[in-house]
């Protein structure tokens, strides 16, 4: 038998569950604000697990599949223990906001500091309370706002186990990704634990494939490191594909942008993405694509100006096989009647 599993002073007995709050800074109205935690300990002992979302607090996809992976009855048969963070930037969550109340982004504030700014402490927090007591790691992610990502998995992949669960997440896109300074995921590397990020979908908006996806592959992640039972019945795993890189197309010009092009969709070098032109339509603008490759994020705001980022393309060594791969990906996913 394990031992009990002890986070923010609470214990955890192997086989129980529950959830813990733990105290934030409070808000100027004196209103008290907390981090919340839901811990599942497993009767047998195994990998620890910390699933995040809303890092960026308008990132809601993440939320969602926290909450679905929570009520699975598979979870009965855990072997380990999961912690389950739906909601990491509180803050942000309530007010609708990529960022926390002093405007930084959370997830360039790792790995943070006990007396340093609220970005810096809620990070502290985080890393001493969930990641320290972690062995592997899932962070969950949306496009930001007015953009949408394919379903994606990016991580570090000179790590073999990173790149081994990266595998078996299950999209047909990974994308093998530096760290960026102060973020997550770099602050969990320099610990030597293992992470994904998960990205997929739009800020402020429910995908419901996306969803999906991620509920999926954070089961197909436990079940590769043993927290859960492998399944019975055989199903068809997505063959995922390594990027050799992406390029995000820029507006040539400032106006409005007309898309030509879906998520997913195969892109031709030289081909024609969308056109940005002025409001009454003369000498409309081509965006050509410098590169041939699948669309993994787009711009969804009409309006754009000289520079912005409109179209991502990732590269592939061969393309066919993950546009067949994506068809195939969709099809297992997309909600009935849709």
């Amino acid at each position: 038998m394990p031992e009990p599993f002890v986070v923010g002073g609470s214990s955890f007995a192997p086989g129980s569950r529950g959830t813990v709050h733990l105290p934030l800074a409070r808000r100027a109205t004196a209103a008290e604000v907390a981090l919340p935690v839901h811990v599942v300990c497993g009767r047998k002992a195994g990998p620890r697990l910390f699933v995040c979302a809303a890092i960026h607090g308008d990132e809601l996809n993440g939320v969602e599949v926290v909450r679905r992976l929570l009520a699975m009855p598979l979870l009965k048969r855990l072997r380990g223990t999961l912690l389950a963070v739906p909601v990491v930037n509180v803050y942000g969550f309530v007010a609708q906001s990529r960022y926390l109340p002093d405007r930084r982004d959370l997830n360039r504030s790792f790995p943070g500091s006990k007396r340093g700014s609220l970005a810096a402490r809620l990070a502290h927090l985080f890393m001493t309370e969930v990641v320290a007591r972690s062995t592997h790691g899932i962070d969950l992610h949306t496009g930001a706002l007015h953009r949408s990502n394919l379903p994606q998995v990016r991580a570090c992949l000179d790590d073999p186990e990173t790149e081994r669960l990266a595998r078996v997440f299950g999209t047909p896109v990974v994308l093998d990704s530096s760290v960026r300074d102060s973020s997550l995921r770099e602050a969990v590397r320099e610990r030597q634990i293992p992470m994904l990020v998960y990205e997929a979908g739009e800020a402020l908006r429910f995908d419901e494939l996306a969803i999906r996806a991620g509920v999926r592959g954070v089961v197909s992640v436990m079940r590769a490191l043993g927290m859960l039972p492998e399944r019975r019945t055989s199903r068809r795993v997505p063959e995922p594909f390594v990027a050799r890189g992406s390029t995000w197309v820029r507006a040539p010009e400032s106006g409005i942008v007309v898309s030509r092009v879906e998520l997913g969709s195969r892109v031709a070098k030289g081909q024609v993405l969308g056109v940005v032109s002025d409001p009454v339509g003369e000498e409309p603008v081509p965006i050509p694509s410098p590169v041939e490759g699948v669309l993994i994020g787009r711009s969804n705001l009409p309006l754009a100006h000289e520079g912005d980022a409109l179209f991502h393309v990732a590269v592939f060594e061969h393309l066919e096989p993950v546009v067949e791969e994506l068809e195939a990906f969709r099809e297992a996913l997309e909600p009935s009647g849709s």
